[in-house]
């Protein structure tokens, strides 16, 4: 098969704050983990980064299943978006969409590839969830 496997996840403490993100992206039976560090983020913008540093890694025209706990990511990329965008990046309330830069981001390396969007519980004891908490903290405590 050759669906590629994401999972990613964004901390942030306080929030908003230093924050980190962490991803695994798995093909064929290859895993590879990533994470990062931002000096000045919210933990929005760190979900948001996890997906689209993880996306950024992969071949326009991929198959992908991107799992993540974000309720903001998994509904904002498959429900949302599309008023967003409609309205000139605005919510249904006429303010501007928070984070539009990274929804922008976001919603390009989305369309170049066929991607069902995943929600889990977070801190539910879910493997690769779990792991990717662990890489976003870590990356923002070490600053890495």
């Amino acid at each position: 098969d050759d669906t590629l496997h994401i999972w990613c996840d964004g901390s942030c403490s306080p929030n908003p704050g230093p924050g980190g993100w962490g991803a695994i992206i798995q093909s064929r039976g290859e895993r590879r983990e990533i994470s990062g560090y931002a000096q000045a983020a919210t933990n929005n913008t760190m979900e948001l980064t996890a997906a689209i540093e993880a996306l950024a890694l992969t071949p326009p025209g991929a198959k992908v299943v991107l799992t993540t706990d974000s309720r903001y990511v998994a509904d904002g990329i498959s429900k949302w978006i599309k008023g967003w965008k409609k309205k000139g990046w605005r919510k249904a309330d006429g303010e501007p969409v928070l984070n539009q830069e990274f929804w922008q981001k976001l919603d390009g390396l989305a369309s170049a590839r066929t991607i069902r969007w995943e929600w889990v519980r977070g801190h539910n004891g879910h493997p690769e969830n779990e792991r990717c908490d662990a890489l976003a903290n870590q990356a923002r405590i070490n600053r890495t």
